[in-house]
């Protein structure tokens, strides 16, 4: 592989910019893959997609565990919830990328498009949802609740992948009642320990490019800090707000998936 090809200036110039702006996005309400992979594989369509997947998620991890230990100056973390929920999110998103080898995610892809833009829709009417902690279930039950979300998620993530971030911060909203603002603190931690254990097959397997990771990730990680900033001066309305941006984002994305076959 042709290493001054790859640290030609603008390319690599343009891939941190698109890095600030996806860590900004996803240590708000998650999505940033889908700002930083198209841009990647337009800057270097000569790289193969593990190279791709493997060096954006170096990354990417280290920006959202800024973002996380950022959230947990501010948010209440309930590290037991956190715990149930990540282990069963790596478990079960190993699961989804080896049933994804047996199943064409492209046979789910119109299902859920639909199950996203009823999540957009009910987001947008419900105004109050998400604006304070009010728990749907006992809270000696939240952990079996996260388990169940890390579950469910983990393996979209491994199955399909595109928006799990912010599919993780609607369940912590939507199914147990956390705030947007906590919810997004909790997403951000478990996306950390299911992206870590994916990395690690990564690197052991060499498809890390890190002289791309190493600046993408100090741009991801400025823009992490900044946007989680952003999330705890402003509060659940400007989460929720910039949430239904980016599950429209993700509606628009599978919508042309779906249409080009």
């Amino acid at each position: 592989m042709d290493t001054n090809l790859l640290m030609e200036f603008w390319p690599v110039f343009w891939l941190c910019a698109f890095a600030f702006l996806a860590g900004l996005i996803d240590s708000i309400v998650g999505g940033g893959g889908l700002v930083q992979i198209p841009a990647f594989f337009i800057l270097y369509p000569q790289l193969s997609v593990p190279h791709i997947i493997a060096t954006n998620r170096l990354a990417s991890v280290v920006g959202t565990s800024v973002a996380a230990w950022n959230y947990s100056r501010m948010v209440r973390i309930p590290w037991r919830v956190i715990a149930y929920a990540g282990v069963a999110a790596a478990l079960c998103s190993y699961l989804g990328v080896t049933v994804q080898s047996h199943l064409p995610a492209s046979l789910l892809k119109p299902i859920i498009l639909v199950l996203i833009i009823g999540v957009a829709a009910y987001t947008y009417r419900k105004k109050e949802f998400g604006q304070a902690d009010q728990f749907r279930v006992d809270e000696r039950q939240l952990p079996y609740w996260a388990a169940a979300i890390g579950a469910l998620l983990g393996f979209y993530n491994g199955l399909v992948g595109p928006g799990t971030g912010s599919l993780l911060v609607f369940g912590f909203v939507g199914l147990i009642g956390y705030s947007f603002l906590s919810a997004s603190a909790i997403a951000k931690v478990v996306n950390v320990i299911a992206d870590a254990a994916s990395l690690v097959y990564f690197i052991a397997h060499q498809k890390v490019l890190y002289q791309l990771a190493l600046p993408m990730m100090a741009c991801n990680v400025a823009g992490s800090y900044t946007g989680s900033q952003m999330a705890m001066l402003r509060g659940n309305a400007f989460i929720r707000r910039v949430f239904l941006v980016v599950v429209a984002g993700i509606i628009l994305r599978f919508a042309w998936d779906v249409v080009k076959g």
